[in-house]
């Protein structure tokens, strides 16, 4: 059942992020907030670990996103959305869940030139560009679900 909860939340990520390339603070502090009022409540996170686990993979969500923020290949929601998973989860979940978005990401970096070096169709209007002010980033919360949901099926 928390496997559920844990993958609606990152869906609702992964589509504002693929959307407006930001996730907002209601999403991942919110997140956060919850996951560390269970922890507390509880003495376990949404899955299960004991709360030691919980603050372990929190530590483990920032030593990985810290650096990539500092050089600008990761913004702060992306920072936000793993240490909240790092709250809810255990390590093990965790670093598979980063391990998988990065694999994804990789796919997805070598898959998505090849589609757009086809052939033009004629479908897009010829002469216009679309500014539509969003960021050059790839949203990272898509490859985290993708990732969790590899995970998951993996360990269990």
């Amino acid at each position: 059942m928390h496997f559920w909860l844990l993958w609606i939340w990152l869906a609702l990520c992964a589509v504002q992020d693929l959307r407006q390339r930001h996730i907002a603070n209601t999403l991942t502090l919110g997140a956060a907030l919850l996951a560390s009022g269970y922890l507390l409540w509880t003495g376990s996170t949404w899955l299960g670990a004991a709360a030691a686990q919980g603050g372990w993979a929190l530590l483990l969500a920032l030593l990985l996103t810290l650096p990539g923020y500092a050089m600008g290949r990761m913004g702060a929601g992306d920072v936000k959305l793993m240490a909240a998973l790092g709250l809810a989860s255990d390590p093990e979940h965790l670093l598979g869940a980063f391990i998988g978005a990065g694999f994804c990401s990789l796919l997805w970096l070598l898959i998505v030139p090849r589609l757009r070096a086809a052939p033009e169709q004629g479908l897009e209007p010829q002469g216009e560009t679309s500014v539509t002010g969003l960021s050059k980033k790839y949203p990272f919360a898509p490859f985290v679900l993708a990732g969790m949901v590899l995970t998951v099926s993996v360990i269990h």
